[in-house]
């Protein structure tokens, strides 16, 4: 047996509408144990024994059952604990009032690949084979990082559309393996 954790895209937004028990037994009725939702939000921790096509079998069965394509962004335990052990915000003061974030892909990035941040908006940290980790500072509005929305052209241009990103707190990164 293996864990993994699936991190969902985009539901809970409109009339993509999850609930996290459903979500649970979804994965059960697969034959997967160890299920755990984690927080509310398209995230969750299970183990299987098989290996291979788990995120494809995965994204097919959300969308027999919930009646809507999800995509999903899979880590193992392994992927995980090397994040959490290279913790790109190690430096950062524990009073300062910005979120961490992370970027994660289905797929490897392009070598190369450039983002830059917008100051005092937030800073790109760091670019890893699957993963783009930010650190969003606090606007005069009170919200954090709202150009982070804007990089998304960057990222056709230079990743290609057809990918499947999902943005999560680093919060729900160090809760994943608990």
């Amino acid at each position: 047996m293996s864990l993994h954790v699936a991190f969902l895209r985009g539901i809970n937004l409109g009339k993509r509408q999850m609930k996290m028990a459903d979500l649970k037994a979804c994965l059960e009725d697969m034959g997967w144990t160890e299920v755990k939702t984690i927080l509310a939000s398209g995230n969750v921790r299970f183990e299987a024994a098989e290996a291979g096509d788990l995120k494809e079998r995965l994204e097919r069965a959300l969308e027999q059952r919930f009646g809507f394509p999800v995509g999903v962004v899979l880590r193992s335990r392994a992927d995980l604990e090397a994040m959490l052990a290279a913790d790109p915000f190690a430096g950062l003061d524990p009073q300062a009032d910005v979120k961490r974030y992370i970027l994660m892909f289905d797929r490897d990035l392009p070598a190369g690949i450039n983002l830059e941040g917008v100051p005092g908006d937030f800073d790109v940290l760091r670019i890893d084979r699957r993963d783009i980790y930010f650190l969003a500072h606090r606007l005069p509005n009170g919200r954090y990082g709202e150009g982070l929305d804007r990089i998304g052209k960057s990222l056709d241009e230079q990743v290609g559309k057809g990918r499947i990103e999902t943005m999560r707190n680093w919060n729900t990164i160090e809760k994943a393996l608990k």
